[in-house]
């Protein structure tokens, strides 16, 4: 008599097929994310720069970075490998302009959570104000020359702490990245001004680079673009998107309401914000915070002032007096008065008397005080030390 072997509902074997068929979908998810990634990897390779004044930057000018990257990766079409802000050189002389290294010192606060968009201080760098066709072509020669020679930025640029900007993993490829301009519908609306732009920059940046335009709320960049014989023949080159979420917050307002002393309190990045407030930038309405209360997050570009301090030096002074308007002023930090002297971080103690100048680019962190004011801020730090957090 042959006995009958049963089997327990919870078997091992049971166990077995479950494992093996859960390890199957694991191993065709796993495949397939590596299908996706390697058919990304093969895209077209591309990078944004935004060119302006940057005073102060806004929390627009970051979201058009993410905007413009976020269309590219759904359509998918390209791959988006780096984003670069270029701030206008002082001589650009427009009203409200803050100093070079105000603007790049903001940029670089305001950019730190960003993992992929960074600033280029070459422009400040340079003698005088350059073409965005100019500005365009020097990154796009340089990424060019850092791609086939292995890492340098060309015979022509012997600064190499100035490739900072350059997006990481270049040499993932051999593939180029063309770089392209971004910017908002009002720079592409300003191509129809008399006067404003040469034909052939228009034509170049177009024809050579691309443009990738985020339109705001109530423009109509189309019909700039067909009526414009330059801009609808390269057409193809220009890139219009959609901004669902508009954002009106501009720089120009930002200036306004600290001129009037109100509250830009979640309109611009706090470290930003901090920043402003401690060098009087646009006519800041508001006692100014001594170093007795200063918050250890904004000594924040040690770096950066490392790397600017073998930059040819200039005076902004100079420099603001001769291009600014009648009715503008230089910032109050850049003003050589006995009241008030400069000091860049990680050079010397913050008491020294020294007046480092070191170049664009180089942030100014502190302003010390006058003698009486100094016993005051002493005594304030006697008090606030006191105080339990």
């Amino acid at each position: 008599m042959i006995a009958k072997i049963s089997w327990p509902k919870n078997n091992i074997t049971s166990e077995c097929f479950r494992r093996i068929g859960s390890f199957k979908t694991r191993s065709k998810a796993k495949k397939m994310s590596e299908f996706i990634e390697e058919t990304k990897s093969l895209l077209p390779r591309i990078a944004f720069i935004a060119c302006g004044c940057f005073s102060p930057p806004t929390p627009m000018h970051l979201r058009m970075f993410e905007i413009a990257k976020d269309h590219f990766e759904m359509q998918g079409t390209h791959r988006v490998v780096g984003g670069i802000i270029s701030p206008t050189h002082d001589s650009y002389g427009k009203k409200g302009l803050a100093s070079a290294l105000d603007r790049c010192a903001m940029v670089k606060l305001a950019t730190q959570s960003s993992s992929w968009i960074r600033l280029s201080d070459w422009e400040v760098h340079q003698n005088q104000w350059m073409r965005t066709q100019a500005v365009l072509q020097h990154h796009q020669n340089y990424i060019n020359n850092h791609i086939n020679s292995g890492g340098a930025g060309g015979d022509d640029e012997p600064d190499t702490h100035l490739a900072g900007w350059l997006p990481r993993g270049l040499h993932d490829s051999r593939d180029p990245v063309h770089l392209k301009l971004l910017c908002g519908a009002d720079l592409l609306e300003s191509f129809a001004v008399p006067g404003l732009w040469a034909e052939a920059d228009i034509e170049d940046i177009v024809a050579n680079h691309g443009l990738v335009v985020i339109t705001r709320a109530g423009s109509n960049p189309g019909k700039f673009i067909f009526d414009s014989d330059i801009l609808t023949k390269y057409q193809s080159n220009i890139t219009l998107i959609t901004n669902w979420v508009p954002n009106e917050v501009s720089s120009t307002l930002i200036r306004r309401l600290l001129g009037r002393g109100q509250s830009v309190k979640y309109l611009l990045d706090d470290l930003v914000l901090e920043y402003i407030k401690r060098q009087r930038l646009f006519n800041f309405k508001s006692k100014y915070i001594t170093d007795a209360v200063r918050p250890n997050h904004l000594l924040f570009n040690h770096a950066y002032t490392d790397n600017n301090k073998n930059a040819n030096s200039y005076s902004i002074d100079d420099q603001l007096e001769q291009d600014m308007d009648e009715s503008d002023t230089p910032s109050p930090q850049l003003q050589h008065t006995p009241a008030s002297r400069v000091f860049c971080c990680g050079e010397v103690p913050l008491r020294a008397s020294k007046v480092l100048r070191s170049g664009p680019g180089q942030a100014v962190q502190v302003i010390t005080m006058q003698a009486d004011e100094k016993e005051e801020s002493q005594a304030k730090k006697q008090k606030i030390s006191q105080v339990s957090l």
